[in-house]
């Protein structure tokens, strides 16, 4: 087991059954932003799942990104090639490490980590079971030039703030349109937010992370 590119903080649930393996969420931050800032948004589910925090290995402020933008919507090819193979790498590294069940791993991003999530579902295809990606995007040529896997077994919940005003939301739209005859386990749900996650939206994507799981 080679050791992970990523620094990562993980959260065991209180009661845990020795003998049993566990769904396990892997968070993926925004740009600028840190692990510890995912938790708050699903801890309603530290009981039923392992929580692994991945931090981006790029310093970018006193936060954290996992690659550098050349512009907005625009990343450094190179550098998001790379954090997608090492994440690759990472996730079946921490399955081995903890007791997971590989048959039930998500992704949760938000922004730079939503970007991520999508694009892993779409590599990974059926080794993950589900992501929850909120305001995010596929890059152009991750849909042209990536060799891409079936998502159709991979259950998607894509949010989308109607006011955001750092990808519009016409993006959420194109993005819910790109993946709609891809997989028929997508929900996408808009909310009356800017570039954010709001209470509703963090009910609905932790009510239905539950449901896909089978843990409620």
């Amino acid at each position: 087991m080679t050791s992970p590119a990523y620094e990562h903080d993980i959260r065991f649930p209180a009661n845990m059954d020795p003998n049993k393996r566990y769904p396990v969420i892997f968070t993926l931050h925004g740009k600028g932003s840190n692990e510890r800032n995912m938790f708050g948004l699903v801890e309603p589910l530290a009981d039923e799942f392992i929580i692994v925090g991945i931090r981006g290995n790029l310093t970018l402020g006193a936060g954290f990104q996992y690659y550098e933008l050349h512009s907005l919507g625009n990343p450094v090819r190179l550098m998001f090639n790379q954090a997608i193979q090492q994440l690759q790498r990472f996730i079946p590294y921490a399955t081995e490490k903890y007791p997971i069940d590989a048959a039930r791993r998500y992704l949760l991003g938000f922004s730079q980590g939503a970007i991520l999530s999508m694009t892993l579902a779409l590599t990974m295809g059926d080794q993950l079971k589900g992501i929850v990606a909120l305001n995010g995007y596929v890059p152009e040529f991750v849909k042209a030039e990536y060799p891409l896997k079936s998502v159709q077994d991979v259950s998607m919940f894509i949010s989308h703030g109607e006011f955001d005003g750092v990808f519009p939301v016409r993006i959420g739209h194109e993005t819910a349109k790109y993946f709609e005859p891809l997989t028929s386990k997508l929900t996408f749900k808009l909310y009356p937010i800017d570039h954010a996650v709001s209470e509703e939206n963090q009910q609905d994507f932790v009510h239905w992370l539950k449901k896909d799981a089978a843990v409620e």
